[in-house]
C-alpha cells in the first residue's frame, strides 16, 4: 500500500476489493444500529475519524515511519477533507433514513455522478454509451425510489444520491492526490481534519452512553478504517475499471444485513431497479477501461462515443 503500484495481479486485487466491500458494509450496518440506539449521525462521524488517527499513526510507524505521512499539500488534503465530510454525513445519513439494500444500492449511482462531473468539470465528452448508462442508471432510480407512493421517504432517497453525488467528486480529488501523495497519507489527513470539523456539533450532540453503544461506536472505527485501507491496497495491485465490479457484493452484505439485523427483506421495486443501476456502471466501467488505452482514446475523440 505504501509503494508504487502494481497493476499485474488483478486476482489479488479482486480479492483485497471484495474484502473492502465486505469491511465497509459491516460499517454501514453497526451505523445503522447505531441509529437506532440513539446515536446522532455527527457523533457517529466524530468517533469514526477519531478511532482512525491513533490506528493510522501506529500502522505508519510500523511499516516505514510517520515521514511517509509527509505531504507538500495540506490545502488540498483539507478541501478533500471538507467535501469528505459533507459526503460522509449524507452517506452515514442515509444508511439511518433507509433500508439497507436502498440505501447501498443508491450509492451504487456514483459512476453515473461521475460521468456528469467529468463533463461539467473536465471537460469531457461522454459518447452514447456513457449517456445511455447514465439515463438508464435514472431510471433505475425512480424504480426503486417510486415518488410519490411512500415505499422509502423520499428525503432519504435525496440524501442517498447526494451523497453518491459526493463519492463521484471526492474521486476525482483523490486521483489528483494520488499523484502526488502515497494511500495512507490521504486516509490519514482525511481523518485528521475531519475530526475538528465533526467536533464542533459534538457539544450539541454527545450524551453518555451504555456499554454496548460504546462497542458500536468503537466497531464502526475499525471496520471502516479496514475497508478505507482495503480500497486503497487494491488499487496497487489492480485498477479502477477491474476492480469496481466486486463493489455490488455490497447488496449482498446490505441484504443479508438487512434480513439478519433488523427483519426487512427488499421489495420486488428494489430488485427491479438495482440490476439497471448496477449494469450502467458497469457500462461507464467497461467503456472507462476501453477508453483508458491511448490509441481508442483518441477514436473516441474522433467519433464522439
Amino acid at each position: 500500500m505504501n509503494g508504487a503500484p502494481n497493476h499485474d495481479r488483478p486476482l489479488l486485487a479482486l480479492i483485497i476489493r471484495l474484502g473492502a466491500i465486505a469491511g465497509l458494509a459491516t460499517m454501514s450496518a453497526l451505523i445503522k444500529m447505531a441509529g437506532e440506539h440513539g446515536v446522532h449521525v455527527a457523533e457517529i462521524m466524530f468517533w469514526r475519524q477519531a478511532t482512525s488517527i491513533p490506528l493510522l499513526l501506529g500502522w505508519a510507524a510500523l511499516t516505514g515511519g510517520i515521514a511517509q505521512l509527509r505531504t507538500d499539500r495540506p490545502g488540498r488534503h483539507f478541501l478533500r477533507a471538507f467535501y469528505g465530510t459533507i459526503g460522509m454525513t449524507l452517506n452515514f445519513g442515509a444508511v439511518i433514513l433507509l433500508p439497507l439494500a436502498e440505501a447501498t444500492t443508491m450509492n451504487f449511482t456514483a459512476p453515473i455522478w461521475a460521468v456528469i462531473l467529468a463533463t461539467l468539470l473536465l471537460k469531457e465528452r461522454p459518447g452514447v454509451w456513457r449517456w445511455s448508462a447514465v439515463t438508464a442508471g435514472f431510471v433505475g432510480i425512480l424504480l426503486i425510489a417510486q415518488p410519490g407512493s411512500g415505499h422509502i421517504p423520499l428525503e432519504g432517497a435525496a440524501v442517498a444520491l447526494g451523497g453518491a453525488f459526493m463519492i463521484a467528486l471526492i474521486s476525482i480529488q483523490i486521483a489528483d492526490l494520488n499523484k502526488t501523495d502515497k494511500p495512507l497519507s490521504i486516509v490519514f489527513y482525511f481523518a485528521l481534519f475531519s475530526v475538528p470539523m465533526v467536533a464542533v456539533a459534538m457539544p450539541f450532540v454527545y450524551h453518555s452512553h451504555d456499554l454496548a453503544t460504546w462497542g458500536l461506536l468503537l466497531a464502526i472505527g475499525v471496520t471502516g478504517l479496514i475497508g478505507q485501507l482495503l480500497l486503497t491496497a487494491a488499487l496497487r495491485f489492480g485498477r479502477v475499471s477491474s476492480v469496481i465490479v466486486m463493489d455490488y457484493s455490497a447488496l449482498f452484505w446490505a441484504t443479508l444485513y438487512g434480513w439478519w439485523l433488523f427483519d426487512r427483506l427488499p421489495p420486488a421495486s428494489t430488485w427491479l431497479g438495482a440490476p439497471i443501476i448496477i449494469g450502467a456502471g458497469l457500462v461507464i466501467a467497461w467503456r472507462e477501461h476501453r477508453l483508458s488505452r491511448p490509441n481508442l482514446r483518441d477514436v473516441a475523440r474522433v467519433e464522439g462515443t
